[in-house]
């Protein structure tokens, strides 16, 4: 896979803003996409939603945050959990899937998984 320059820019800057919404709280499904998060320099507030054993347990823990930002995998899993995220959590807390929809435009679609943004960190 070819990484242009701007791609690299792109989740440079993509990190940044993330870092910068501090009432947030990131969601991604698990351990490694965690890992490739805080390997490119994300600091802020992260979650695996597969550590809450279930959507109403993960529904109930996120009261205490203003923003909810879904980074799920953009598979077809991801996106079902996605929704499934939206639809109970929608009148509860802000979801912000604009960072969703950023990470697709910068990476041109080829990361389908955000584990996989582990491969743009070693190019630093």
């Amino acid at each position: 896979m070819k990484i242009t320059t701007s791609e690299i820019d792109g989740l440079r800057n993509f990190i940044t803003l993330l870092n910068a919404k501090k009432e947030s709280m990131v969601v991604v499904e698990g351990k490694r996409d965690s890992a490739a998060m805080k390997k490119l320099g994300f600091s802020g507030n992260i979650c695996e939603f597969h550590s809450f054993k279930g959507l109403a347990k993960f529904a109930d823990s996120m009261d205490s945050y203003k923003v909810l930002i879904p980074l799920l995998d953009l598979d077809r899993k991801g996106k079902y959990l996605t929704s499934k995220i939206i639809s109970q959590l929608e009148h509860r807390i802000r979801i912000d899937l604009s960072f969703r929809r950023k990470l697709t435009m910068i990476t041109k679609g080829k990361i389908r998984h955000i584990e996989d943004l582990s491969r743009y960190e070693s190019l630093e």
